[in-house]
Formats: structure tokens, C-alpha cells, sequence
């Protein structure tokens, strides 16, 4: 039985695998058979979604292209496509950096920036993805590093720039290599690369942007470039400054320049901070360093001679490529000469860095289609608009600082600014600036003047506010030398005209105007001759850098001032000469004379006084420039950049006190000259509060808490600087005076005056919680400075009580209302 059994189970067990593999087969044909009929289903499906796909890639391309409006040819190709704008990227510019700027074209009334302003800046490039797609990455490199060196691999691995758009890539171009792309949706957005970025909406008082108030104006392309216009509505906070924000809304106009920036970039080269030009950041990174080196690229022109052999030996050779202007069809005729000359003006400037013929401004060809929007081509660009101003912007390539393109803006109504100028500056000393109708040839030099300032600002020069500091005031009275040399050293600084000079001087128009000059000469040649001794930049900055060192210990003229924003007195806008009082002085005796000539410079018929108006607002103006180019020298320090010297010295005490007695004379003792009954009759202006706010901004400034404490920490760091208590002593002696004057206008400037100074004192010894409030640092007014203010209180105690016996009147009430603010400043100290 358990044989039996056994055997029945094997026989069992054969049998059933036989019946389990005949199932299998059948089961497994059938399958096949289904899985062979749903593939070649699905490959059906499959061969008929491609050729689906295929005719529908081939009908959205054609179908699109059929409906085209328009096309333009250029660095893309543009279609405007029912409402919407496409480019079509060829293959050939992927990977290739485009730089994108934006610049305003309208502004509403009151936000402070101007038509031509820039307000955005990217470098972009094109990436594709897949068959279906392009990406736009932002350029965001700053560090570099020799491609020989181990950490040069490191740092391009951890270098990633951004995708900043994806667009789809429309059906499949017949035309080899092009990608058609909508672009629209992305040129209206705001970004970094295209519109307004989000930094400036609180300076525009900007929302959000209103699609439906906002659209693209026009698209032009050009071999290398693609111009964008367009229209842009955001909501608005109001903001009493910008009338428009009433309506809730502003709208600004908007240029985008797409430029393509060179395939192989020029060689930097790396800035001296010692010449003042343009420059871009970059970093570089070495095996051998212990930190990094934070270098700055100078912007300018690629410049090659053409035989670079005879310029090797010191001969003027032409360049490669000319740096060509052209002038605006648009400028009238009669000031295109002039703009001409303030171009070609610089050649004397490109001759020292070994070129000739560098430069040349032209009108455009008849027989040319030369468009100002093409940037191929640099334009000097005449716009009929109110502002009184000219600007020189560039596109530069950021990895080299190659300036590719540039544009001199030329505003109508700068001759109106140059009027003002020429008029109150020299009109003592030219006669014919003595009209409010400058004759054709005075006007045409002024314009000539301003031309090439703003061409050095396109060849890369910043200005050189310090540059008019290399002349010593009395050489701009020497008609002689001020004519030979020149009343600035560099047609970059804000030294406008000689208003120095005298009548009696008889000095004409070359020592009067503005012109290219040795510091100009100087920073060409920094910047434009060609050295390919070096063999890359930092060989060349270390050789630069010695040559320059050289030339400076032997010729302070060709200092490097800065923009005239910092605390050094030397290097200030608008200002001329070694010594701001003797300038001043000066200036104000011309300035007296204008005064008086004023109503018969600027007369009109039929009882109309805008002229006046206008020009003695500009005479106030230029008052109060004086008035500041002095008031800079108190707590004022020099920040060398020449070779021999510290780089921080405090300014010596005699200058301080100088300013302190220029003041004296002509601010707080009341300048009456400047409102003579004849004008103030005509304009409304109100000597008494003009007077007392001009002596109210110098008392906020000069009696201040940081002042104070400036000039006692400076006092310990030379034996040559100012003593507080010979300040507070100098500002003593300059404002309280018997009130004794003929003019009783003048005492009762005099006790307003003494009032402020009161005030300030009380400022400063009890402080509001809102004054006394820093940021993070150590309060301003734990300092020994107050304890010698508290002590100069009691000397204003001592002189009010000893003129109150002498006095009567309003000056008697006026001394005893002094003393009971000065009770007030001690009650208030003992109490807190």
C-alpha cells in the first residue's frame, strides 16, 4: 500500500506539470497573439501620434507664420504676431552673453530722475534644454581664476548661474538651427533683466504692474543688438512729490537694449584707483593665495594700432578700428560744428597714449541708413525736453570692461543751464554773457565745452572733482599763465568757468573756459596705450601701477580727486583754485557785481520779470556754493592718494579758522548786497527768512553734536590740528557782536541769528530721544565735546549779561530772553 501510494502520487505528480505546461502553452500563444495585436495597436497609435505630433509641430510653426504682421531681421529675428512678439534665436547665439540694460523714456513730474536714466542692468544668455525648450540664464560670474590652477576646478563647480525664463520652442522651424520663441509674457514682467527691478518701487512709489494699462511700443533688431520700448502703469501710493501718485496710478516709459557682447572678450585691465575711470568688480582666486584679490576692471574702448611696430618705437600710429561719432539729423545745424569739435577736441588726449586720429565725431550720410537705436554705431543724440542736462552712458562688457556702445544724450534746454552759468559766473568779464541772448558763437563754444566733458565720460573717465585744486587761486587772476594753462587740469571736474578773475584782469576766453587738459591727457594714456609686453593683466598692473607711481611724485596736477563726495575740502563740485575762502572771496565781489547789473541784463517788455527771476534764483545758487565750498573745511580731513603721502591727514588749523572768518563776513553778518530793494520787489523773495534759513542750515551743520566731536578726536591725531576751544573760541568772535549796525535789517538778522545758536546749543547739551538714537554704536554724545560747549555757554551767558546793562529796546528784550533760554538749557540738564 505505501508503495501503491507512492507510486500513484508520482504518477500524480508527473501528470500534473505535463497538464500544467499544456495549459501554459495555450495560455501563453493566446497572450502573445493579444500582446501582438495591442503592440501593433499601439504602434499604430504611436506612428499616428507622431505623425500627429510632426504635423502638428509642422502646422503650429506654419500656421503661426502665416498669420506674421510683421518681420525684422537682426540679431533676432522679430515677429509681431497678432498682439504678441516672438524672436527667433538662432543656434549659432546660444551660450553667447548679451548684455540688457534699461533706461527710462518718460518719468511723471517730481520723481527726480530724468529721460535717459538707467535703472536696470543683467547679463544674460540663451541655453538649450531640449528639442522643445530654451532657457534664459543670468551671467552672475565676478570671480576667475587661472584655468592651470587646482582651484580653478573648484570654483567652477560651485559656480551655477541662474535660470532666470524657460520658453517653449514653437513646432519645427524649417529653417535650420532657429528657435521660435514668444516673448511677450517675459518682456512685460518686472526682473532683473527686463523693466523696472523692485528696488526702485519705493523711490517711484510703484505697486504692482497693471497689465491691461501696459504694453510693448515697438521691437527694432540690428546685427548686434535689439531695442525694446514700452509702456508700463503701476499702482501708486500717493506721495506729495509725484503729482501723478493723486490718480493712484504712474506711468513710465521704458527702453530695453539687448546688446551681444564680443565672442572672445578684450584683456582687462585692472583698475588704479589713483586714475579715475569706470570700473566693474571681479575676483580672483589662486593655489597660492592666503585671501582673495578684489580687483576692478576699467571701462574703455578697444583700442589696437594698426602698425604695431612703428607704435612700438613711439610713432603716432591711426587705430585698428577709429572710435566714430555721429551727430543726431535731429541737432540744428548750426550747433553741429561745435558738438563736432567737442568730440574731435579729445585726439590731443589719445596722442599721448601713442594714437592719432583716434577719435571723430560726423553727420550721418545722406546715402547711409544710420540709425541712432543700432549700436554698431555711437551717437551724439539732440532731445527736445526741458531738462537742463547732457549724459554719457556706455554698454560695457562686464568680463572685460570693453565699451561696446555709446551715447551722448544732448537736452535741449542745457543752453538755458550754460546761460545761468556763463552769466553769473563771468558776466562781469565778458560782455557778451551780459544779455539773456548769447550771440551764436559764445553759445556754440559753451555747448562745445559741455560735448566734450560728456565724451570723456563715454571714453570711461569718471570725474575728477579735485582737479581744480592743482591751480593756486592767484594764478587764476594771471592772464598769462590762466590762459596758457588753463583754470583746471581736467575738463572732467565741475570747475565750470573762471569766476575768479577780475575785470580788471582783462583775461579772455581761454582763461575763462573749460578745456582738455593734463590730467585728461594723463588718464588717456593710463587707459588706452597698448601694452602687450605684459603678458596678461596682473603683469600689466604691476607695471602700470609703477609707471604711475613714478608720475605722480613729479606731478601733483595729474591728482585723482574723486566725485567730491567725501569729507576731503580739495575735491569739491563747482569749486575752483588752492583755497576755497580767496576763491570765495572773489567770487563774491563778481557776484555783487552781477547783482547790480541784474535788471538791465535780464529786462523785458511789457513788465515781465521770468528772466529775472530765473537768473537771480542762479545768483542765490551760486552764493550758497560758495558758502558750502568753505563750511566743507571745518572738521575737514585730506585723503591722499599720492605717493609719499598718509593716507588720511587732518586738515591744518589756519584753513579751519580761515573758513570760520569767511563765514563771519559774509553769512552771519547779514549779506544785504544780495537783496537790493529793485529785485526783491520783482521776485518776492524775503531777505529776512532767505538770511536766516542759509545761516540756520551752516549753524545745524557747524554746531553740531558730530561736528563737535569730530574736530576734538581729530585734534589728538595732529599736532597741526584744530583745538575745540579755538573753534568754539574762532565761532564766538564771528556771531556774537554788539548789535550796534546803521542797518537795523542787519540787527535783527543778527538776533535771529544768536537765537539759533542758542537753539543749537540746547540740541546738542539735551538731546531729543530721537537724536540721540544709533544705530548699534556708542552714543554721539558721550563725549568730551559737550563739556567745552557747556563751558562756551557760559561764556554767551557772560556777554549776553554784559550788553543787557547797555541796551534798550527790542535788543534789551531780546538779551534778557537769552538769558531765559540759556536757564532753560541748565534746568533741563540738572533735571535729566
Amino acid at each position: 500500500m505505501i508503495i501503491k501510494d507512492k507510486l500513484l502520487i508520482g504518477l500524480f505528480a508527473l501528470a500534473l506539470p505535463l497538464n500544467a505546461g499544456a495549459l501554459t502553452f495555450a495560455s501563453a500563444d493566446s497572450t502573445q497573439q493579444e500582446v501582438k495585436k495591442a503592440n501593433g495597436k499601439a504602434d499604430k497609435e504611436k506612428k499616428d501620434d507622431k505623425a500627429a505630433d510632426k504635423k502638428k509641430d509642422k502646422d503650429e510653426y506654419a500656421e503661426l507664420i502665416k498669420k506674421s504682421v510683421s518681420l525684422e531681421r537682426g540679431l533676432f529675428d522679430v515677429r509681431h504676431i497678432e498682439n504678441k512678439w516672438y524672436f527667433d534665436v538662432p543656434d549659432s547665439l546660444l551660450g553667447r552673453y548679451i548684455l540688457t540694460v534699461t533706461r527710462l523714456t518718460g518719468v511723471p513730474e517730481g520723481v527726480g530722475k530724468f529721460s535717459g536714466e538707467e535703472v536696470n542692468r543683467e547679463t544674460v544668455y540663451f541655453e538649450k534644454h531640449d528639442a522643445k525648450t530654451l532657457y534664459l540664464r543670468a551671467y552672475v560670474g565676478s570671480q576667475e581664476a587661472d584655468p592651470n590652477t587646482r582651484i580653478s576646478q573648484t570654483l567652477r563647480a560651485s559656480t551655477v548661474d541662474p535660470i532666470i525664463a524657460s520658453f517653449k520652442i514653437i513646432g519645427k522651424n524649417p529653417n535650420k538651427g532657429m528657435n521660435l520663441i514668444e516673448v511677450s509674457s517675459y518682456l512685460m514682467r518686472d526682473n532683473n533683466s527686463i523693466g523696472m527691478p523692485s528696488s526702485s518701487s519705493k523711490q517711484y512709489s510703484i505697486g504692482g504692474m497693471q497689465a491691461d494699462r501696459s504694453y510693448i511700443d515697438t521691437i527694432k533688431t540690428f546685427p548686434i543688438n535689439v531695442e525694446i520700448r514700452s509702456t508700463r502703469t503701476y499702482s501708486a501710493t500717493q506721495s506729495n512729490k509725484i503729482p501723478a501718485t493723486s490718480t493712484g496710478n504712474v506711468t513710465l516709459g521704458l527702453n530695453t537694449s539687448m546688446v551681444l557682447l564680443p565672442k572672445t572678450p578684450m584683456r582687462k585691465r585692472l583698475w588704479d584707483k589713483r586714475v579715475g575711470y569706470f570700473t566693474t568688480a571681479v575676483t580672483y582666486f589662486d593655489d597660492d593665495q592666503h585671501k582673495t584679490d578684489p580687483e576692478r576692471v576699467a571701462a574703455r574702448f578697444r583700442l589696437v594700432p594698426k602698425d604695431k611696430k612703428a607704435y612700438a618705437k613711439g610713432k603716432l600710429v591711426e587705430p585698428e578700428k577709429q572710435i566714430v561719432y555721429y551727430i543726431d539729423p535731429a541737432t540744428p545745424k548750426k550747433w553741429v560744428p561745435y558738438l563736432i569739435a567737442g568730440v574731435n577736441d579729445w585726439n590731443t588726449a589719445f596722442e599721448a597714449a601713442g594714437f592719432k586720429n583716434a577719435i571723430v565725431a560726423k553727420e550721418v550720410p545722406e546715402d547711409q541708413d544710420i540709425s541712432p537705436d543700432d549700436a554698431r554705431y555711437c551717437f551724439l543724440r539732440y532731445l527736445p525736453a526741458e531738462i537742463e542736462n547732457a549724459y554719457g552712458p556706455h554698454i560695457i562688457d562686464p568680463r572685460s570692461g570693453e565699451i561696446i556702445e555709446s551715447h551722448i544724450c544732448w537736452y535741449h534746454n542745457v543752453m538755458n543751464l550754460l546761460t545761468k552759468w556763463y552769466m553769473i559766473q563771468c558776466g562781469p568779464l565778458d560782455k557778451r554773457a551780459q544779455t539773456m541772448h548769447f550771440d551764436d558763437k559764445l553759445m556754440g563754444e559753451l555747448i562745445r565745452f559741455v560735448s566734450s566733458h560728456e565724451v570723456g565720460h563715454t571714453l570711461g573717465l569718471r570725474h575728477n572733482m579735485g582737479a581744480s585744486w592743482a591751480t593756486p587761486v592767484e594764478k587764476l587772476r594771471d592772464k598769462a599763465w590762466v590762459e596758457q594753462h588753463g583754470h583746471t587740469a581736467s575738463i572732467m571736474d565741475y570747475a565750470r568757468f573762471n569766476y575768479v578773475a577780475q575785470p580788471e584782469d582783462g583775461i579772455g576766453e581761454k582763461g575763462l573756459f573749460p578745456r582738455i587738459n593734463d590730467y585728461d591727457k594723463w588718464a588717456i594714456k593710463w587707459g588706452y596705450q597698448y601694452r602687450p609686453e605684459f603678458k596678461d593683466e596682473h603683469a600689466e598692473k604691476k607695471g602700470l601701477m609703477a609707471e604711475t607711481t613714478k608720475i605722480l611724485a613729479t606731478n601733483p596736477r595729474l591728482w585723482f580727486g574723486g566725485e567730491g563726495r567725501d569729507e576731503d575740502p580739495r575735491a569739491q563740485t563747482e569749486d575752483l583754485g588752492d583755497n576755497s575762502m580767496k576763491a570765495g572771496d572773489y567770487g563774491i565781489k563778481n557776484l555783487k557785481r552781477v547783482v547790480a547789473n541784474l535788471p538791465k541784463w535780464t529786462r523785458q517788455d511789457n513788465d515781465q520779470y521770468t528772466d529775472l527771476t530765473e537768473m537771480y534764483n542762479g545768483v542765490r545758487d551760486q552764493y550758497r556754493r560758495y558758502c558750502n565750498h568753505v563750511a566743507t573745511h571745518l572738521g575737514g580731513r585730506y585723503l591722499n592718494n599720492m605717493p609719499g603721502k598718509e593716507p588720511v591727514e587732518i586738515q591744518p588749523a589756519a584753513l579751519q579758522l580761515e573758513a570760520l572768518d569767511f563765514l563771519g563776513r559774509h553769512l552771519f553778518e547779514a549779506p544785504l548786497w544780495l537783496y537790493p530793494a529793485n529785485i526783491v520787489s520783482k521776485t518776492g523773495v524775503n531777505p529776512s527768512s532767505d538770511i536766516l534759513n542759509r545761516q540756520n542750515m551752516l549753524l545745524s551743520h557747524a554746531l553740531s553734536t558730530s561736528m563737535l566731536s569730530k574736530i576734538y578726536d581729530d585734534s589728538f591725531m595732529s599736532p597741526r590740528a584744530l583745538k575745540l576751544d579755538a573753534y568754539l573760541d574762532k565761532f564766538f568772535s564771528t556771531v556774537w557782536k554788539p548789535l550796534t549796525a546803521p542797518n537795523e535789517l542787519s540787527n535783527k538778522c543778527r538776533r535771529s541769528l544768536e537765537r539759533l545758536y542758542v537753539s543749537n546749543i540746547d540740541r546738542c547739551l539735551n538731546p531729543q530721544a530721537k537724536d540721540a538714537k544709533t544705530a548699534g554704536d556708542p552714543k554721539p554724545f558721550n563725549t568730551d565735546a559737550l563739556l567745552y560747549l557747556s563751558v562756551h555757554l557760559d561764556k554767551i551767558e557772560a556777554f549776553v549779561k554784559g550788553q543787557l546793562d547797555k541796551s534798550s529796546g527790542i535788543n534789551k528784550v531780546h538779551y534778557q530772553d537769552l538769558l531765559r533760554q540759556i536757564k532753560l538749557i541748565r534746568d533741563k540738564q540738572t533735571k535729566a
